[in-house]
């Protein structure tokens, strides 16, 4: 029905406060529905244009700036198609507002009403609106008879549409127990997510000891399992950042989150999220972002357009910390606005992250220390070569992979005042400083027992032997001690003296491989003594001597024989390498080093 008369101008209403009650937008929202069709609302919205025999019935659902329809039968268009009407069309959002029906045999008639352009627009003159519910007794909307006509609701018919929306109710419950049910479901694979995610946090910073290779790992671990991209930042001795890495879900922006990373090392300004983590150790959690975040908190313009296309509309950033509480970098997620925001059981995650890398990176940071320490005593321990004419020396060492770089393997070379030259390689049990700091004492040992005297190597042996159980060394040793007497014509004499030690090999001049065999003698250092034999052969020009640690030739998974074996066939026809090549060619076949290598070469010339 319209009037004829003038169109009185509408005075703006404020919407009901009920309507913005989060509580119940909560459960509007957890219903699932929106402006469509549903099935059963359509039936329901049916049923009341059947039973009441009005024009109009509508199962309207209230938000906080809008009333949408999933059942409506009778809505004139545009209505009809759009499913839903701005609150200044609204009547149901009074029955929200009141939480009791609301019965109008003619709409014009009453203050609350009269002036809602639905009387116009849609035609609606009578109304009768009855709640419905949640399990919490929250209105969500109502269900609601309509016509274009004043019109006396009878009790039977008020009966009805109560009883209809009892049950309308009742599925509008049911709705939002399935959400939930969902959601309950969604939240324990996302628990599950998550305890897989910190497991694989800890197996991937336990898996190496090098800060970069960590944050990588980390960073490829996080995305796109948490965020969508990352940033991880680690600081300096004066606090500004040093090292960032960033990831980024799609492989397509690895060049946009790579420059960000780098701007980011000098680019963050004083009002920075990530500064503010680094200089409080405090966690920020932003569970809505905008560029204007990135704008704040940076110096290079870039940045935000960078950002604009990596995508930000939630982020959150926790503290990397070391064991003693020391703030050594930030952890920094950010999500598109196509993934959920950031809560608080993400920021828990991430905390935990935080968490654990900083007890990785720590380590790191220690294991680098002792490795640079180790480095320094090692090489401490290993002697200068000396020169002597028509003789060429080169020696190597190499620590075990992924270890510290100290051990029991030596070697050493030093010219007796006859001219005569002594070699002499060796190996302290263990992998530690100990066995170092033994190795240094047997070293010397060797020097201090050897230089000066013209004893034969096995009797220098012997002597060894025994000022090792004097001194009461406290590891067994191993140990090949050689000298090499002034070229008489063209030959120079050389003898030998084996105890325990892998034997030595002669590469004759044509490539020919000699291995310096006979029958083993016991290691070093054992209680009982033992009588030690002197053996003898000839180094002539352009003849290669060499001797090394068992760490070139034995592997776990094969015999001994076997990596002596493939040591005599790699030295085959090598007689014309250069030394040092020689050196690196044999350190470079072993791969994967399970123990300590030294090698010592001398070549007639």
């Amino acid at each position: 029905m319209t009037d004829s008369s003038p169109a009185r101008p509408r005075p703006a209403i404020a919407a009901p406060a009920a309507l913005s009650d989060p509580a119940r937008l909560r459960a509007l929202a957890d219903t699932g529905l929106d402006a469509a069709p549903d099935e059963a609302f359509e039936r329901f919205a049916r049923l009341v244009s059947d039973l009441l025999d009005v024009p109009v019935a509508l199962v309207s659902l209230v938000s906080d700036d809008r009333q949408f329809f999933p059942g409506a039968v009778g809505l004139p268009e545009p209505w009809a198609e759009r499913r839903h009407t701005p609150l200044s069309h609204s009547f149901c959002q009074h029955v929200v507002d009141i939480e009791v029906p609301m019965v109008l045999p003619d709409a014009r008639l009453y203050p609350r009403v009269r002036d809602n352009p639905a009387i116009d627009d849609l035609g609606v003159v009578a109304y009768a609106g009855m709640p419905l519910t949640d399990l919490s007794g929250r209105v969500l909307g109502s269900l609601c008879a309509i016509d274009s006509k004043p019109r006396v609701w009878t009790a039977g018919q008020l009966r009805t549409l109560a009883d209809l929306a009892a049950a309308c109710s009742s599925e509008l419950r049911l709705r939002i127990a399935l959400d939930g049910a969902r959601e309950d479901r969604r939240r324990v694979v996302q628990a599950h997510e998550r305890l897989e995610l910190l497991a694989g946090v800890s197996e991937t910073l336990g898996g190496t000891l090098d800060v970069g290779t960590a944050l990588r790992r980390l960073a490829a671990t996080m995305v796109p399992l948490l965020a969508d991209w990352c940033l991880l930042t680690l600081v300096g001795p004066t606090g500004q950042p040093r090292e960032v890495v960033a990831v980024h879900r799609d492989p397509a922006r690895t060049a946009d989150v790579d420059r960000f990373a780098t701007l980011l090392r000098t680019g963050l300004s004083a009002d920075s999220i990530i500064r503010a983590v680094l200089r409080t150790g405090q966690p920020r959690l932003g569970g809505v972002a905008s560029l204007a975040d990135v704008t704040r908190g940076t110096t290079h313009p870039e940045m935000a357009t960078i950002a604009r296309r990596l995508g930000i509309a939630s982020y959150l950033s926790v503290p990397v910390r070391a064991a003693g509480g020391t703030v050594l970098g930030a952890i920094t997620l950010v999500n598109d606005a196509q993934r959920q925001q950031f809560d608080d059981r993400d920021l828990l995650t991430a905390v935990d992250i935080g968490r654990r890398a900083g007890q990785a990176i720590g380590n790191s940071s220690m294991y680098d220390e002792q490795r640079h320490v180790a480095e320094v005593l090692q090489h401490s321990m290993l002697p200068r070569l000396p020169g002597v004419a028509e003789l060429e020396l080169a020696a190597r060492y190499q620590p075990a992979a992924d270890r510290v770089a100290v051990g029991g393997d030596w070697y050493d070379a030093f010219v007796q005042p006859d001219g005569d030259l002594i070699v002499a390689i060796g190996d302290v049990a263990g992998h530690d400083i100990e066995a170092a700091a033994t190795m240094g004492q047997l070293r010397n040992l060797v020097r201090g027992n050897a230089f000066g005297r013209p004893d034969t190597v096995g009797e220098l042996m012997t002597h060894l032997d025994g000022a090792m159980r004097g001194l009461r060394l406290p590891i067994p040793a191993t140990a090949t001690l050689v000298r090499i007497c002034p070229e008489r014509s063209g030959v120079r004499e050389m003898t030998w003296c084996n105890a325990g030690h892998p034997p030595a090999m002669l590469v004759r001049a044509g490539g020919a491989v000699e291995i310096l065999e006979a029958p083993p003698e016991p290691l070093l250092g054992l209680a009982r003594p033992s009588r030690r034999t002197t053996r003898s052969t000839s180094l002539a020009l352009g003849d290669t001597l060499l001797l090394y640690t068992d760490g070139l030739i034995e592997r776990r998974d094969r015999p001994i024989d076997d990596g002596l074996a493939e040591l005599v066939a790699r030295l085959a026809g090598t007689d014309t390498l250069p030394l040092d090549e020689l050196c690196d060619l044999l350190l470079t076949s072993i791969g994967h080093r399970a123990d300590d290598t030294a090698l010592l070469a001398v070549r007639a010339r």
